[in-house]
């Protein structure tokens, strides 16, 4: 029986802590902001790869494109607006 009550509390007993918690909120906080930084990058590679054709249909030219591209990846556009 004692043993039992022992792994009892063992299983109810939170195993972190606030400073734990905190680790593992900012290591998904950091890893969210490198997917974005990702996708970001992926984007503008689509973007040389289109056509001129392609790119006069979306109203760019291909000066437009290559000042995108060459941004450095953590540059975010939208957060100078």
């Amino acid at each position: 029986m004692k043993g039992q009550n022992a792994f009892v509390q063992r299983v109810h007993t939170p195993s972190f802590n606030l400073q734990s918690l905190s680790v593992v909120a900012h290591a998904a906080w950091a890893r969210l902001v490198r997917w974005q930084m990702l996708h970001r990058q992926r984007q503008r590679q689509q973007l040389a790869a289109l056509s001129d054709e392609m790119l006069k249909d979306i109203g760019r030219s291909r000066a437009d494109v290559e000042a995108e591209v060459s941004r450095p990846f953590w540059d975010d556009p939208l957060r100078r607006r």
